[in-house]
């Protein structure tokens, strides 16, 4: 599995990368903090399979890698993805690292 560290998020992020984020923690943990990626909770991920791009760089989050390290797992052995990332630490260690003004849970 592939992975990102919020650093390089960050700097994809500010240079206008074209790539697509991936929320994949519960809505009510989204009202909390998030990083404007678009929320497909984990157990939503296969009726949604469609809205996940297959043509640019796809970063899943969640709170500290865990979930979203299995989501791309799962869709890289169940439906052939070869252009996800994890986010190593998640959205904790976008919160220790890049922005110590989100809330952290």
């Amino acid at each position: 599995m592939k992975e990102k560290t919020v650093e390089e998020l960050k700097q994809m992020m500010d240079t206008g990368e074209d790539f697509q984020l991936i929320d994949v923690r519960e809505p009510h943990e989204y009202e909390i903090c998030h990083l404007n990626g678009l929320l497909i909770p984990m157990g939503d991920i296969p009726d949604n399979i469609d809205k996940i791009a297959r043509d640019k760089p796809v970063i899943i989050h969640c709170r500290s890698g865990a979930r979203s390290g299995r989501v791309c797992q799962f869709l890289e052995e169940n439906y052939g993805f070869t252009n996800l990332y994890n986010l190593q630490g998640g959205i904790l260690a976008w919160a220790d690292k890049i922005d110590n003004t989100l809330p952290k849970y």
